[in-house]
């Protein structure tokens, strides 16, 4: 991979062992990471991800509770008058968007797998609303098969790591699953996610009070003097 001016290329086998070495010292980091949006079950969590494009996890748990008492199935999202989902979601912003695609999500499901969310990548990525994002948070949190959640904190800490200069999120997916076991796929989002949340910010990383700054080539992007840097953490949670 191509590496800044002055700094020596690194092989592939280093990047392998400096990737899953970043992995371990954020899981000691996070050891708590967790999909912050709340569900019981495939059908809420799909939803709440739907909801969650362009709005806070926080935001969208504030309306999902509402949202889940009036449409307990799909079948109920599926025959949903939409103005009444609107103004449910509507602060959750693209409100009419959003209830487009629950609503043909639903319809969808209802239509093509018997009213039970699909467990497979290919199946998923057909429902209106739902690309590999959504459907790897689906199928990480609700059915157990590993995926990469490649967001926007994901994508912007990969490449600040130095793993990738890949800016389509399939092709930054394709990278980070090389680097790291399976196993480790799901929960490395939510750990990634976290850090970026609270620490790798996207103007003004804490990098003075990082735990990956030995390791991470854009150390100094914010500030390194630990009492600056700390100023800058956001403790959470975001849920």
């Amino acid at each position: 991979m191509a590496t800044k001016a002055g700094r020596k290329p690194e092989t592939q086998l280093a990047l392998v062992r400096r990737a899953r070495k970043m992995n371990r010292i954020l899981a000691e980091t996070y050891p708590d990471a967790h999909c912050e949006l709340d569900f019981t079950n495939p059908l809420e969590l799909l939803v709440a991800t739907i909801l969650s494009a362009q709005c806070t996890d926080k935001r969208v748990n504030m309306v999902t509770p509402t949202l889940f008492a009036k449409y307990p199935t799909v079948e109920d999202y599926a025959a949903a008058d939409p103005s009444e989902m609107e103004e449910i979601i509507r602060s959750t912003g693209f409100f009419r968007a959003k209830t487009n695609s629950i609503i043909g999500m639903a319809q969808t499901v209802c239509e093509r797998y018997g009213g039970e969310v699909p467990g497979k990548l290919k199946d998923l990525v057909t429902l209106p609303g739902v690309g590999r994002k959504t459907a790897n948070v689906v199928l990480g949190n609700a059915f157990d098969v590993p995926g990469l959640t490649v967001d926007t904190h994901f994508q912007r800490l990969v490449r600040r790591f130095g793993w990738t200069e890949e800016t389509d999120p399939v092709k930054i997916e394709h990278v980070v699953g090389g680097l790291l076991p399976r196993r480790e796929w799901t929960i490395f989002s939510h750990r990634v996610i976290w850090h970026g949340r609270r620490i790798c910010h996207a103007r003004r990383p804490a990098c003075g009070v990082c735990p990956l700054a030995a390791l991470c080539p854009s150390y100094g992007t914010g500030p390194t003097d630990p009492v600056q840097a700390d100023k800058l953490v956001r403790p959470g949670p975001f849920s």
